[in-house]
Formats: structure tokens, sequence, C-alpha cells
């Protein structure tokens, strides 16, 4: 239920600069924490669990009358980019391809350049040996970030955020995995007017109908029929 996830109702500006987990939570994601136990874990451990979806937005407020406001993940990414700027900081962009990194690392350059920057592309494969956790740990942790990014997309990223945590010798451990396409160029994010009109997702849709359908299609009535269950779960109470 949603009931078990404490989703951020703040602003960015409020996170501290302590060691932190960061996550979001949409429909889509909900709906695979209601099948995958370490996912719905990774979630329910998170330090802030971010609204990026208009979907929880809409839940909260029909289930506890809370007012969110949906922060997607390129905002929380733009945030600690701009942030890390003022300091001259340091993040880490682990996940993704090399070339995706590349232009990343290019990008980056050229509107942060006070931002120190590594990247890593990890093995393709559904799971790491323990050989390699240990050798990326290592290398995120020479170079000690302010701000790790982890792009392997959901539930892989958050997971692996989550076990991982403890060995981390980071600030903030943000995981945006559509953020990497959408920085580097390999994904048109949704023009301003539709996000504004809270149609991001339908953008998404319409862009990558073969890889969206299932999540959107699928998944939204999915994610609504829970929640109306659980709306009329709580009235019975």
């Amino acid at each position: 239920m949603l009931k078990e996830f404490t989703i951020f109702d703040k602003s960015l500006e409020s996170l501290q600069n302590s060691k932190l987990l960061i996550n979001t939570i949409n429909a889509y994601s909900y709906n695979v924490s209601q099948k995958d136990a370490l996912f719905k874990k990774a979630l329910l451990h998170s330090d802030i669990l971010i609204p990026d979806g208009v979907g929880v937005v809409w839940a909260a407020k029909l289930l506890f009358g809370q007012q969110l406001k949906k922060i997607a993940g390129a905002d929380l990414f733009y945030y600690e980019m701009n942030r890390l700027e003022k300091i001259q900081g340091k993040c880490y962009f682990f996940g993704s391809s090399e070339d995706t990194l590349l232009k990343i690392k290019e990008k980056a350059k050229i509107e942060f350049p006070n931002v120190n920057i590594a990247t890593y592309s990890p093995p393709y494969k559904p799971a790491f040996t323990r050989e390699e956790n240990e050798y990326m740990i290592h290398e995120i942790n020479e170079f000690a970030p302010d701000v790790l990014f982890v792009g392997m997309t959901a539930p892989k990223q958050e997971k692996w955020a989550y076990t991982h945590f403890k060995e981390l010798n980071v600030g903030h451990v943000c995981s945006i995995g559509a953020v990497f396409d959408f920085y580097a160029g390999k994904v048109e994010r949704a023009p301003k007017w539709m996000i504004k009109l809270e149609l991001e997702w339908f953008y998404r849709l319409f862009k990558e109908p073969k890889r969206m359908w299932r999540r959107y299609i699928l998944g939204n009535p999915i994610f609504i029929v829970a929640i109306l269950r659980e709306k009329i779960f709580r009235n019975k109470i």
C-alpha cells in the first residue's frame, strides 16, 4: 500500500548535505515494488523518496489529502549540479554506456565548469559479481563524490544503491536512470508545455511505444485500481 512509503513533501533546497539515499517513486516503480521485495525494501529505506509522477501526486491527495508537488528525476539532477557548481563539488556518473557518459561529461563541462566529474560504465548484465562490485565501489570511493548519480534503470539501480549504500564513501546517492539519456541527448525529453500540463508520460509513450506501452497502457490502470482499493480499505477502518 502507498501508506507504507514516506514520500518527500518539501523542496529540494531543504535537502541536507549529509550522506543520503535518494530515490524516486512513480506509478511504475510502485507497481514493481509490489512484486519485487528487495526493490520495495530499497524504496522503503530511502532517506528521501521523491514523487516523480503525477500518479503518485494524485494518489497521495486522494488517500491522505496530502498536497505533493511532482519532482522529476531531471529536477533533482539539475538541483544537484547547480549546488555542486556553487561549491566546486564532485559528482560521479555510474551507469549507462561509454558513449552516453562521454556525451554527459562533454555537456556538463560546458554547463557546469566548476564541477569535477568522473564516470564509470559497468558491465551490461543482470547482476554483478562480488569482484566487480568491489572494484566499482573502490573506484567510486577513491573519487569520493559529493553526489553519486546511479543510472542503470529501475529497479536495478535502486537495489544496487541500497545494497551497497553503507560501503560507499559519498554524499548523496541519486538513482536517476532516464536522466542519463535525457542529458546526453540520446532520448528527447517532453517539451516544457507538456511537462507543465503533466503529460510527460504521454510524450514518452508516443516517442517510445514499444518500450513504454507496458509501463503506461497496462501499468497505469493497475496502479489506479490498487490506489482505489486502498482508498476503500481506508474508508472501512
